[in-house]
């Protein structure tokens, strides 16, 4: 595997850098490469649009995006490019993240967003391994051993139920 970025992780503000460290911390352990930058649709648009344009001939394999809010990063960013977006709606004051999240998912026809949960960092990342190990065997098995394991810790915790 290359040791140039193979996931773009954007953010529109350095106030979502909290939240996300959950996507770094799963694409460190599965020694993927990855690149971050805060980019805006609405504060930086040439910047983000290059940014998306660009991704794929740079080698990027998929682009996780985070905003709240409004929340149209991830929808512009899919807009910009061919490659699969995945959009974390990141928990506002205002609405809890219900917004972010409504904004991420009403993607019109043809220009999808995967979308995970509200603050979703880890499923963000966990989708974007996902989207590596098709055409990486070794994070496939990477992959295969992270799942066996979770679900030995699952099951391990009905050996500490006691009634």
């Amino acid at each position: 595997m290359s040791n140039s970025p193979l996931i773009g992780v954007i953010m529109g503000s350095d106030s979502d850098l909290p939240v996300m460290q959950k996507t770094f911390d799963i694409l460190n352990e599965f020694n993927i490469p990855f690149e971050v930058k805060i980019l805006s649709a609405h504060r930086t648009p040439g910047e983000h649009a290059e940014y998306s344009k660009t991704a794929e001939r740079r080698g990027l394999k998929t682009i996780i995006a985070a905003a709240g809010g409004a929340a149209h990063l991830p929808g512009v960013t899919a807009a910009h490019t061919s490659l699969p977006v995945i959009g974390v709606p990141i928990k506002s004051k205002s609405l809890s993240g219900l917004d972010s999240l409504l904004s991420i998912v009403q993607m019109p026809s043809g220009i999808p967003v995967a979308t995970v949960a509200i603050d979703g960092a880890k499923n963000a990342a966990i989708l974007a391994v996902e989207i590596i190990a098709l055409s990486e065997p070794s994070i496939k098995e990477k992959l295969t051993v992270y799942r066996h394991r979770m679900a030995q810790d699952s099951m391990g915790k009905n050996d500490m139920l006691q009634f």
